[in-house]
């Protein structure tokens, strides 16, 4: 991992070991405090992994994504669905605006996923209200991401796997089953979508300067 310190190489890796352990600990009888630590530490150690790796506002936007996304992982084990989906939408409103300010121009193809998934998610949680709402700024999150100038095998591919995630969580309020595989495929699209996010952005900050910086007028 070139051009990266030797403390962000070792959160990252530490990030992924408590990423995916995490699973273990559906199988043991834990505290539930040291599960709910054990579920937010994979993300949480992405924002540090991120802020360490930060030189510029664009850097801190993206700590703040992902220490949102921790925050969110926490609340919900603490305080329920609506508190942790308050912390995830805020993520989705730093990460639009992060993407936002690197818009490649050109395409707006990618604007038709933000109606499919405000479709999907209503269609799942038959129709609920606060998941529609919640659904247009996860939707707002992976068109930005979709035509920012962040590589899409990371960054596009990522916000795709946070909102195939999260369409699993509404479809378990409604018709799929909540069982073993459903939960591994949200957790797993969860965590590493996140993770290929942060991967995504923190290298392409440092090699493309922001376009007002740089005197692009686009």
């Amino acid at each position: 991992m070139p051009g990266m310190s030797t403390a962000a190489r070792w959160t990252l890796i530490a990030s992924v070991i408590a990423g995916v352990s995490y699973v273990a600990t559906w199988g043991l009888t834990l505290p539930p405090s040291v599960e709910t630590a054990w579920k937010g530490a994979g993300v949480a150690l992405l924002a540090v992994h991120a802020a360490l790796r930060a030189r510029s506002l664009d850097g801190w936007l993206l700590t703040a994504v992902m220490a949102f996304g921790a925050g969110g992982d926490v609340l919900l084990e603490t305080h329920g669905l609506t508190v942790g989906a308050v912390s995830f939408l805020l993520g989705h409103v730093v990460a639009s605006v992060l993407y936002l300010r690197h818009y490649r121009g050109g395409s707006v193809a990618p604007l038709v996923v933000a109606p499919a998934v405000v479709w999907a998610s209503r269609l799942l949680s038959s129709g609920d209200n606060g998941v529609t709402a919640y659904s247009l700024f996860l939707a707002v999150m992976a068109a930005t991401a979709l035509m920012s100038r962040f590589p899409f095998k990371t960054v596009g591919l990522g916000a795709l796997m946070f909102v195939v995630s999260d369409l699993l969580i509404f479809g378990r309020l409604g018709p799929l089953p909540d069982n073993l595989i459903t939960g591994l495929a949200v957790w797993g699209l969860y965590y590493f979508g996140q993770l290929l996010i942060c991967l995504g952005v923190a290298p392409n900050l440092t090699q493309t300067a922001h376009p007002r910086e740089s005197g692009d007028p686009s």
